[in-house]
């Protein structure tokens, strides 16, 4: 079952800091709901305090965790070491989104490098911690990020951003309505 904790400790953040890919969970209350879990890399995801996380998200083809959690909250977060020491973090919290130009903004956004294609930050606060072994996760050697997100983007404009998230943004798989800016 692992170990558990009611915050983030220092060597959990370690741990965090520590991986090139995280993982997020989120699903619509419907029994008969998609759950959705997407890979997420770069350098987008900070601990800001022992309760509170936040990631930056950038377009992609849904928008499925922000549409999630607005009506629900609920989100998780999974780390997982591919090197050296096997081990598995989870992160269980209530998420919010918060767009560009809210008044939240400035003081999540300073935590990143924001891009074109930054959409949103996702905030979450924590109230259960989970690290469990991760002897059936394989190793893998990490060898950079992809360009492919950032070519679309420059290539697609500003205005063209906004239209894709305008058009392909605005609704999850099951019909739940995401904010947009």
């Amino acid at each position: 079952m692992g170990k558990f904790s009611d915050v983030i400790l220092a060597q959990h953040q370690k741990f965090i800091e520590e991986q090139y890919l995280f993982f997020v969970a989120s699903s619509p209350l419907a029994a008969d709901g998609h759950v959705n879990v997407s890979p997420k890399g770069l350098d987008a995801f900070k601990v800001i305090s022992e309760t509170e996380v936040a990631y930056m998200d950038l377009i992609g083809s849904g928008n499925e965790t922000s549409a999630h959690i607005t009506e629900n909250e609920r989100i998780t977060f999974m780390f997982c070491s591919f090197t050296k020491v096997p081990n598995i973090l989870r992160l269980y919290g209530k998420g919010r989104t918060i767009l560009p130009g809210s008044k939240e903004w400035e003081k999540y956004a300073s935590h990143f490098t924001l891009y074109e294609s930054t959409r949103q930050i996702i905030v979450a606060t924590i109230f259960k911690v989970q690290t469990s072994c991760g002897y059936g996760v394989p190793l893998y050697d990490y060898t950079g990020e992809r360009s492919i997100h950032f070519d679309w983007a420059e290539k697609k404009g500003k205005e063209g951003l906004s239209k894709y998230i305008h058009d392909k943004n605005g609704v999850s798989l099951d019909n739940l309505k995401a904010p947009l800016k």
